[in-house]
């Protein structure tokens, strides 16, 4: 039988907002190299960064809350001038989380 995957959590945050300007930088990036640069995608890094760092402030450390709650807020978020959607946005913050971990997503590892 398969064992359950066990759940990542971050330390605890020192200063959410400086993580925040890490993660509105990363993921802008992110966005900008895996399509198109538009300008769409800082506004998108911004809605993400604000939602991320209001939970870190909130004392949130799992990295699946992390990303449920991006996921859900995004929602709201007009994509139509994008090529993303709301889980492309949460994946990809769970990947960059994830590597600024030294943890490696390749193959279920």
């Amino acid at each position: 039988m398969s064992e359950p995957i066990q759940p990542v959590t971050l330390p605890p945050s020192r200063d959410a907002q400086q993580e925040g300007i890490w993660l509105e930088a990363a993921l802008s990036n992110w966005l900008d190299q895996e399509f198109l640069p538009e300008p769409v995608n800082q506004q998108i890094a911004r809605r993400a960064s604000q939602v991320y760092v209001r939970q870190r402030m909130e004392g949130e450390n799992d990295v699946g809350s992390l990303v449920i709650a991006i996921l859900t807020e995004m929602q709201a978020f007009d994509f139509s001038k994008s090529f993303y959607s709301e889980f492309a946005v949460a994946n990809a913050v769970s990947d960059l989380l994830l590597d600024s971990l030294g943890i490696d997503r390749c193959c279920g590892q």
